[in-house]
């Protein structure tokens, strides 16, 4: 066994940490701290646990501060090369995994795999192994890791060769893609994928639909994988049921290694939540929208990432579609919509937020008067506006093409002052969850979704109210601070 080195009793590792750093004028540094479920679930342990967070440098901020020896307690940020990062990251996280789990390839034209995707796959590699070289560094015997989604899908093979002592668990944030679409990927990175996932004792997804793809994947990726416990609907809902997940032979070994298979469905955080979007910089935007809107308007509201699987721009032409088939809904509703800017170092993301603001703009010239504009939208990321917005929608608009969850989904009706119907596509881990009390649309039908916006926008308010009531105590099932203890204990549990 290698030797032990650190002290961390429970380490997480992700891509992006919970604080990052820029530079000032004069050349110090500026600390920023993160959010998000994570960062309250680490926080849930309390600092007595010794737990450290390991993640990337990300920014020039960054990088300069882990040459100056700066840092906060409890993190150790890791100094990839840019190139490397970059490689990894935007080459192979976000252009080939994110693309293959979401089912976003024009496949008449897309993937290629050629020299250029192998030398961005060496660099997906170099990344892993750096994490595995730190969490076995930092780790005391016996330390429980939770690693977290497809950036480090291979971390945990690589840390079990490298510390057999550790309770490793990886967790996907995102969905699994089905075996016959994961098959797309050449045959040796589809069981390096596997193989690295299977090094974990615990792996954790966000609803049973994609930990059935990763299994079915594993299973076809190689041999000498079998699952074992209970499966199907009936005996995932049952808590009882024991454990479940794949049997495998690892590293050479003869005898077979169980790694176990679980689903905790990340939920809202009421406390946080409740609490943020009644403070004053809230209220000042709620104003400033009600301008917008204009007085006695319903609204429909959507906010999202200007991410290419979010489907803003079939979600547009739903509400285009809305206003001709129901003209009666003319200067009586405003789409609200917040479409935040993601990845636009990547070609294929500027387009397609350019593709939502020439369509928004397309409806308000098309429809709009000198006193209602049809679209109101937003691309500049502001947390406190997008809460307003949670506030006063009448509809949520939630209608990716295919999402791990969606956090959205489940916030608005946690915040909503009045009650909030919600359109929810089908294909959102979240439906899983809030289907019963939302008004299901499959993402890619205009037209199905048009006339859901439409029996949204028509509910009595009573009905609006109590559907709300029922999403907003699904919503909130598991926060985040249960999330992660949930995750933690079973990993420690063995």
């Amino acid at each position: 066994m290698a030797s032990t080195q650190g002290a961390a009793q429970v380490l997480v590792a992700s891509n992006r940490g919970p604080v990052s750093y820029g530079v000032r004028e004069d050349g110090s540094l500026a600390a920023r701290r993160g959010g998000g479920g994570l960062v309250s679930g680490l926080s849930a342990i309390g600092p007595e646990a010794g737990a450290l967070w390991v993640c990337s440098a990300l920014s020039d901020g960054d990088r300069e501060a882990v040459r100056r020896g700066v840092g906060e307690d409890g993190v150790r940020m890791l100094a990839v090369p840019a190139d490397v990062h970059a490689d990894a990251y935007n080459g192979i996280a976000n252009s080939v995994l994110w693309f293959v789990h979401h089912m976003l390839y024009q496949t008449p034209l897309e993937p290629v795999f050629d020299a250029e995707f192998r030398r961005q796959w060496a660099s997906y590699e170099t990344y892993n192994r750096a994490f595995a070289e730190a969490l076995a560094e930092e780790a005391a015997e016996g330390a429980a890791v939770l690693v977290q989604d497809y950036h480090l899908c291979l971390v945990p093979g690589m840390l079990r060769e490298k510390r057999p002592d550790l309770r490793i668990g990886h967790f996907s944030h995102t969905p699994w893609a089905p075996a016959e679409y994961f098959r797309m990927l050449p045959d040796d990175i589809r069981s390096q994928l596997v193989r690295g996932m299977l090094g974990a004792d615990r792996l954790g997804f966000l609803t049973w639909r994609w930990a059935r793809a990763f299994m079915e994947c594993a299973q076809a990726a190689g041999p000498g994988v079998r699952r074992f416990g209970a499966f199907g609907a009936e005996a995932e809902a049952e808590a009882e049921a024991g454990p479940r997940g794949l049997e495998h032979a690892a590293g050479g070994q003869v005898s077979a290694r169980r790694t176990v298979v679980d689903v905790h469905g990340l939920g809202a955080d009421p406390e946080f939540l409740r609490a943020r979007s009644h403070e004053a910089d809230v209220e000042e935007r709620m104003a400033a929208l009600r301008a917008e809107i204009g007085a006695g308007r319903r609204t429909i509201v959507r906010v999202d990432r200007t991410e290419l699987s979010k489907n803003i721009v079939r979600g547009l032409l739903a509400y285009r579609q809305l206003l001709d088939d129901h003209p009666d809904w003319r200067e009586r509703v405003v789409h609200v919509a917040f479409a935040y800017p993601s990845r636009q170092d990547l070609a294929v993301y500027r387009d397609y937020t350019a593709e939502v603001r020439r369509l928004a703009e397309e409806i308000n010239s098309r429809y709009g008067t000198p006193g209602w504009t049809p679209v109101v939208l937003h691309v500049k990321d502001d947390f406190a506006r997008s809460l307003a917005a949670y506030r006063l929608a009448d509809v949520a608009l939630v209608n990716p093409i295919r999402d791990g969850m969606n956090l959205v989904a489940k916030e608005v009706p946690v915040v909503s002052d009045k009650g909030c119907a919600l359109v929810l596509s089908r294909e959102a881990g979240a439906y899983e969850e809030l289907g019963e009390d939302a008004l299901a649309v499959n993402p890619y039908d205009i037209g199905d979704t048009a006339d859901a916006l439409h029996r949204a926008l028509s509910l009595p308010a009573d009905e609006r109210a109590e559907r709300t009531k029922r999403l907003a105590a699904a919503a909130v099932a598991l926060p985040p601070g249960r999330w992660f203890l949930d995750q933690l204990d079973g990993l420690r549990a063995g």
